[in-house]
C-alpha cells in the first residue's frame, strides 16, 4: 500500500498558511497498533471474523480496504479482483453486491468448513462502533458517499483515511474537512529537511510509510508538528527484533500483521 510522491495538484490543494493537522481518533493506548486487514494470522484477511479477532486482541485500529461494487455498494477487499481471495472471478467494480455475497472467501486452513463472506462497509461500521477505530485504506470509493455512511453510524470520531491519490485527498478535504488523512512518506525522503519539506507541501494529518524510512530525528520533528507517525512494519518475518528498532527511534504506532503478538511484546515492556 505504498504511496508514491503525490502530484503537483495535491500541493496546490493542500497549501495553507494556517494549517494545523486534524487529530487522529482517540485511543486509550499511547502506542497505537493497527491490525493490517484485520487480525489475519488465523482468519482470512478483510473478513468480519478477522476484525473481531483484532478487537479481541486489543488492537487500536482495524485496517480495511474499501472498494465499490457495480451497483454502488461499499465492501472491503484488498485486491481489485476477487480472484486471489475467493472462489470467484472478476473485478469488484464489475460485480454486484448480490453476486459478491455468494462468494466464499478462502481460508488459510484448508481443512476448515467455515464459510467466510466479503463484508460490507455497513457491517464493518456496525461491528467496530465503540470497540475499535478504523484505518480506512481508500482504494476505490466516493468520499462523500463514504463519509455519509460514516456519519449515519456515528463513527466520525473513529475513522482515519489513508490516501492513495491526489483526487482522493481533494475529495476528502471537500467532503469532510476534519477527517484525519494519512499519507505515506515517499521513499525518496531520507532526511529531516526532506521530511519537513514534504509536510509543508502536502500537510498530512498522520504519516505512514515503512518504519525503516524513519530516524529518531524525523520522528521528533513530526512530534513537534503534532503529526503521529504510524508506519508499516508488517512482513512475513516480523517480530521482536523489528519492534525493538521501532521503539528505539521513538515511534508511537505501527501497522502489523501480528497484533496479538505485538500487544504481548508491548505489555512485556510496560508500554501497554
Amino acid at each position: 500500500m505504498r504511496l508514491a510522491i503525490l502530484t503537483t495538484a495535491l500541493l496546490l490543494l493542500a497549501a495553507s498558511d494556517n494549517w494545523q493537522p486534524n487529530p487522529a481518533p482517540v485511543s486509550k493506548h499511547k502506542f497505537i497498533i493497527a491490525a493490517h486487514r484485520g487480525d489475519h494470522v488465523i482468519y482470512p484477511e478483510n473478513t468480519l471474523v478477522a476484525y473481531k479477532e483484532a478487537i479481541k486482541n486489543e488492537a487500536d485500529y482495524v485496517e480495511i480496504d474499501l472498494r465499490t461494487t457495480k451497483d454502488g455498494e461499499l465492501v472491503s477487499m484488498h485486491d481489485g479482483s476477487v480472484n486471489r481471495m475467493t472462489n470467484g472471478q472478476g473485478q469488484v467494480k464489475e460485480l454486484t453486491l448480490a453476486e459478491l455475497e455468494q462468494l466464499n472467501v478462502k481460508s488459510k486452513d484448508t481443512t476448515s468448513t467455515e464459510i467466510y463472506r466479503i463484508p460490507t462497509f455497513k457491517q464493518i461500521l456496525q461491528l467496530c462502533k465503540n470497540k475499535i477505530n478504523i484505518y480506512l485504506d481508500f482504494k476505490a470509493a466516493d468520499p462523500a458517499v463514504t463519509y455519509q455512511m460514516i456519519k449515519q453510524y456515528g463513527m466520525e470520531k473513529q475513522v482515519l483515511v489513508y490516501i492513495n491519490s491526489a483526487p482522493q485527498f481533494s475529495g476528502w478535504r471537500k467532503a469532510a474537512p476534519k477527517m484525519p488523512l494519512m499519507l505515506s512518506l515517499p521513499d525518496s525522503v531520507k532526511t529531516v529537511t526532506g521530511m519537513e519539506d514534504f509536510i509543508t507541501k502536502y500537510q498530512p494529518d498522520i504519516l505512514d510509510g515503512s518504519y525503516k524510512q524513519y530516524s529518531s530525528e524525523m520522528v521528533k520533528l513530526a512530534e513537534e508538528k503534532h503529526i503521529p507517525v504510524w508506519p508499516d512494519i508488517q512482513s512475513a518475518g516480523e517480530g521482536p527484533a523489528d519492534w525493538d528498532k521501532a521503539l528505539a527511534i521513538g515511534l508511537s504506532g505501527l501497522q502489523t500483521d501480528h497484533p496479538a503478538a505485538l500487544v504481548k511484546y508491548l505489555k512485556g515492556k510496560g508500554l501497554r
